[in-house]
């Protein structure tokens, strides 16, 4: 493990949480959704999460786990701590109704519309309160990635900012719409992000104690499957609602290209 602060995982992951915060402010100030930008972008953190997944963080918990285990039992592990983070998620995914999906496809115009529906409040709070749950683990996926390899986890903290930002956007609109006060919706969909630094500290108040290389092997490959599962099940979709199917990809493929001659120009 490399030896650098652990506040800087714990800032960056911050970071990643407070992006939701920058959704709001969009959805407040921006004229008009820019469809798009939106699947692009969203593609690109996809292409990101799912190469660094893939390439480097299955590799390095692979490479740690069979020098501590054997090629063939440290493979086996590497594999069974990849699909138990894709079952964890799952599982979290599962527990989120589906009628308040926080990924849902929500744009900038309907902030036009004002109803004052009290009912619609509950539906913010439950949104907040699902993407909450959402990114405890991306909280834990960001900084024990940025642990182990800081130019990893920052890149990886770039990619969960981005697909927070629209999260953002799905707690302020059904809030406001509610309430009318903008400071209100902007409040609880910052405070929807922070789940994620608090999932960052108890990484580092639980696990960091009993680190070992193997522990750490088994949490880089968990972690690329709960990126990968991120990226199928929530952030391809999310940028295909908005209308821009080819633009997504291009976003996605964008995003592999731009961690591949990163890593390769880091290397």
């Amino acid at each position: 493990m490399q030896n650098h602060p652990i506040l800087v995982p714990l800032l960056l992951t911050l970071g990643a949480g407070l992006a939701t915060g920058i959704g709001s402010a969009i959805a407040f100030l921006a004229r008009r959704t820019n469809k798009r930008l939106l699947s692009f972008s969203l593609g690109l953190s996809g292409g990101v999460m799912i190469y660094v997944s893939l390439v480097e963080l299955f590799h390095e918990a692979e490479i740690a786990l069979s020098a501590e285990w054997g090629t063939r039992l440290g493979g086996v592990i590497t594999v069974a701590s990849f699909f138990a983070g894709i079952l964890l998620i799952g599982l979290i995914d599962r527990l989120v109704p589906s009628f308040e999906n926080p990924h849902e496809a929500h744009l900038i115009e309907e902030m036009d519309h004002r109803p004052r529906n009290p009912r619609l409040m509950r539906m913010g709070v439950m949104t907040a309160l699902a993407i909450g749950i959402h990114n405890f683990p991306e909280g834990i996926a960001t900084f024990t990635s940025a642990v182990d390899n800081l130019t990893l986890g920052v890149a990886i903290a770039a990619a969960i900012a981005i697909h927070n930002i629209p999260e953002g956007i799905a707690v302020s609109i059904p809030v406001y719409y509610a309430t009318g006060d903008r400071a209100k919706a902007f409040r609880l969909s910052l405070l929807s992000g922070l789940a994620e630094p608090v999932g960052a500290l108890l990484a580092y108040l639980v696990l960091m104690p009993f680190l070992s290389p193997t522990l750490m092997g088994c949490i880089l490959a968990g972690v690329a499957g709960i990126m990968v599962f991120i990226s199928i099940d929530e952030l391809l979709p999310a940028a295909r609602e908005y209308g821009e199917a080819h633009t997504s990809i291009y976003g996605v493929v964008t995003g592999m290209a731009v961690m591949a001659v990163s890593l390769l120009l880091l290397a």
